[in-house]
């Protein structure tokens, strides 16, 4: 997935494929917003927190896709980097990766996740937190929620950086 494959989500289809269609939609915008920077760029802090760079972004949306559909849906060990000791892990450890590293390794991981969903019914529903249940739809829909908020993240972050403004 690149910006030049973004495409818009589908105006009909199941329920899926049209949430699928706006996550991906979002998946490639963070990529988008990603290229074509330095790796001094994409590595910089402009914001408050140290922590909130395009790197740290990519990093941590990629362990977000692993978590939820490797770990919660298919009940995979979590192997993110972050950890209670550690908690900001997935941040720290992008300060020392190339962006094109973070990038593929993100890219890669949203593959696996749509993956995951093409072999899962959307209401399949797995063991959650404090013995309830959650199924497809709501890792998807969450995941529009969380790709879509750090989005604007990377919005403001790279007008910062460079003064890109746009989609």
């Amino acid at each position: 997935m690149t910006a030049a494959t973004r495409t818009d989500p589908p105006y009909t289809g199941s329920e899926l494929a049209q949430a699928e269609g706006f996550l991906d939609y979002l998946r490639a915008t963070v990529v988008m917003k990603a290229a074509d920077l330095s790796e001094d760029d994409a590595h910089r802090s402009v914001l408050p927190s140290e922590l909130m760079t395009i790197a740290g972004l990519l990093s941590h949306l990629r362990w977000v896709e692993a978590y939820w559909f490797r770990t919660v849906l298919c009940g995979e060990p979590d192997k993110a980097p972050y950890s209670k000791e550690r908690p900001d892990g997935e941040f720290e450890d992008a300060a020392h990766l190339p962006t094109a590293q973070l990038i593929a390794e993100y890219e890669a991981e949203c593959a696996n996740s749509r993956a995951v969903t093409a072999r899962l019914p959307i209401d399949h529903a797995v063991p959650f937190r404090n013995g309830g249940d959650v199924n497809v739809r709501w890792v998807v829909l969450h995941m529009i929620e969380e790709t879509g908020r750090h989005a604007g993240h990377l919005d403001i972050i790279r007008e910062l950086l460079d003064g890109t403004t746009g989609e």
